[in-house]
């Protein structure tokens, strides 16, 4: 725990981001080797309470590292992400690793392939530590996991909160600063919820922007890969790593080729959309309320046009039919054994995927048509903005025990992005009863550029990602 970036003498090496860490290892201040080391020791240390692990990965880490060390040694051309560590959502394969995708039924599951997420991030020179816990086949938005078990919240040590999900694992564990940085996925929120919920910056990517190549999939019509980490510039480092097109999957061939660790565009003159609290739902958090018309009142400070908008029609009812089609999808994909009492299924999750029982012939085609046809209209409605500003989540993490799992609170602000084909990125925007909460700058798809911008000059005015879970800080180093 010596050895930090110059500039960062008072940040302990496990509250670093990737760019400072980065920064550490070319200067020589740091090894590879000694990070991986000190990530593995807090692992070993915190993870029996936080409960974000599936399988540490720590012999491959330790070797990982070493490799990665002897090429900085030798002078070799690196890129900027190499001989850094990263925690993997355990939906995404590894050839012949167990991959359970959340699920009991699954434990003893051998993947046939590599993701062409892990793939990317390994020749980035990327390190797994492992694979991390998620709601059970990515479905399901508060994060509970009932026969996996279901990660602790780092924000409060008393008590069992929800992490948000899916991605729940991911979110955990770069909270509790057991890795600077991890992957999710995001079909309704998965990303962005455990974002919200754990104070971290994620972001979720226009469906076709990362290919899903060998991903545990739970919609494939919806969903993204994304990534999840302390600041945006750790986003653009990761997306530049994982984007671009793959003939694996052919949703990826069309997208345009860009780097979004470029110089960012500027946010003065930027036209932010900013509905009427009166359009949010009644069951939002007044200090979420609050913090989300804060965020506007920074982006005016910093040049930007905030301008009052009623929402689509219907924006936040598309909710219902993106919950529809991924039912539909899902049951597609576990219809072998959804309906075998002795399979072991948490039962919030049988439920949700059998409602696709509820679609009559023709229904799930229908779906596609309509959600097609409102796509067209919401980028009419969206071609004189350049974002939306929405708050990420309606409330701060709930207790585990107050969990309603037929709740449509944590995907409500969420999911109609992944319906009408759009990017976001979450945010922390400040705490809420010590709890975090966030913003979503909400961007047209496949301008993942502009929300990055945005969201950096917002991280520039804050302190907010500078925020840490109480408990986490309480773990030795």
């Amino acid at each position: 725990m010596k050895h930090l970036h110059p500039a960062n003498h008072d940040t302990p090496l496990h509250w670093q981001t990737l760019s400072q860490l980065r920064a550490a290892l070319d200067a020589g201040l740091l090894h590879s080797a000694e990070l991986v080391d000190a990530l593995l020791r807090r692992i070993d240390r915190a993870d029996a309470h936080l409960h974000a692990f599936v399988e540490v990965y720590a012999d491959e880490a330790r070797a990982l590292a070493r490799a990665a060390d002897k090429a900085r040694t030798a002078r070799m051309p690196l890129g900027p992400l190499h001989g850094l560590p990263i925690v993997l959502k355990d939906l995404l394969d590894i050839e012949g690793r167990v991959g359970t995708l959340g699920s009991k039924h699954c434990a003893t599951r051998v993947a046939a392939q590599t993701s062409a997420t892990v793939e990317r991030l390994l020749a980035a020179g990327m390190i797994p530590l492992g694979k991390v816990h998620m709601t059970e086949f990515a479905f399901g938005g508060w994060g509970t996991n009932p026969l996996m078990g279901t990660p602790r919240n780092p924000w409060d040590r008393a008590q069992h909160r929800v992490p948000g999900g899916s991605s729940s694992g991911t979110g955990v564990a770069v909270a509790a600063g057991l890795a600077p940085a991890g992957i999710g996925s995001d079909t309704g929120g998965s990303v962005r919820i455990p974002s919200a919920f754990n104070g971290l910056t994620g972001l979720k990517v226009t469906h076709g922007r990362i290919s899903l190549h060998a991903t545990g999939l739970l919609s494939w019509t919806l969903d993204t890969i994304g990534p999840m980490a302390r600041c945006v510039h750790d986003c653009a480092l990761l997306l530049d790593a994982l984007a671009g097109p793959d003939p694996r999957d052919p949703t990826t061939l069309a997208q345009p080729l860009e780097r979004f660790t470029a110089e960012p565009r500027a946010v003065q003159g930027l036209r932010i959309a900013l509905p009427d609290a009166a359009e949010l739902p009644p069951f939002m958090h007044p200090g979420v309320t609050a913090a989300w018309q804060a965020a506007a009142r920074v982006f005016e400070s910093l040049g930007a046009h905030v301008v009052p908008v009623r929402l689509p029609a219907g924006f936040f009812d598309s909710a219902v039919p993106a919950g529809r089609i991924m039912s539909s999808e899902a049951f597609s994909l576990h219809r072998d054994y959804v309906d075998d009492p002795s399979a072991p299924l948490g039962e919030a999750v049988r439920a949700r995927i059998q409602a696709a029982r509820h679609c009559g012939p023709g229904d799930y085609a229908q779906e596609l048509r309509t959600m097609a046809q409102r796509r067209r209209a919401c980028a009419q409605w969206f071609a004189s903005f350049d974002a939306l500003l929405l708050p990420t989540v309606a409330i701060p993490a709930l207790a585990l025990e107050h969990v309603d799992e037929a709740s449509p609170i944590p995907g409500y602000l969420t999911r109609p992005v992944n319906y009408l084909g759009l990017c976001a990125l979450a945010q922390p925007a400040g705490l809420v009863d010590g709890l975090p909460v966030g913003i979503q700058l909400v961007g047209k798809p496949f301008d993942e550029a502009t929300v990055l911008a945005l969201g950096a000059a917002f991280e520039a005015a804050t302190p907010f990602h500078t925020m840490h879970a109480p408990y986490a800080t309480q773990v030795s180093a």
